[in-house]
């Protein structure tokens, strides 16, 4: 159980970072400094799946590691 809960926290970990960093939204120079001279509109389309797929990928993250400290280990 415990090396299955370890291979579901890296794997979302791992794709949820993945999905981080492919998003557009203030991806200009500007916006690191708080300028990003963008209008803020609703997301569609891709941006839209990969957003959502992202807040998926985070839950199940938390919730693997809550799962980890909660289930007590077998082979202790």
């Amino acid at each position: 159980m415990d090396i299955i809960l370890q291979i579901v926290t890296v794997g979302s970990g791992v794709l949820m970072t993945l999905a981080i960093l492919l998003q557009q939204r203030g991806a200009s120079l500007g916006a690191g400094f708080g300028s990003s001279g963008e209008l803020f509109t609703a997301r569609r389309g891709i941006d839209k799946s990969l957003f959502e797929f992202t807040i998926v990928m985070a839950v199940v993250f938390v919730l693997s590691i809550l799962a980890a400290l909660l289930v007590p280990s077998l082979g202790a």
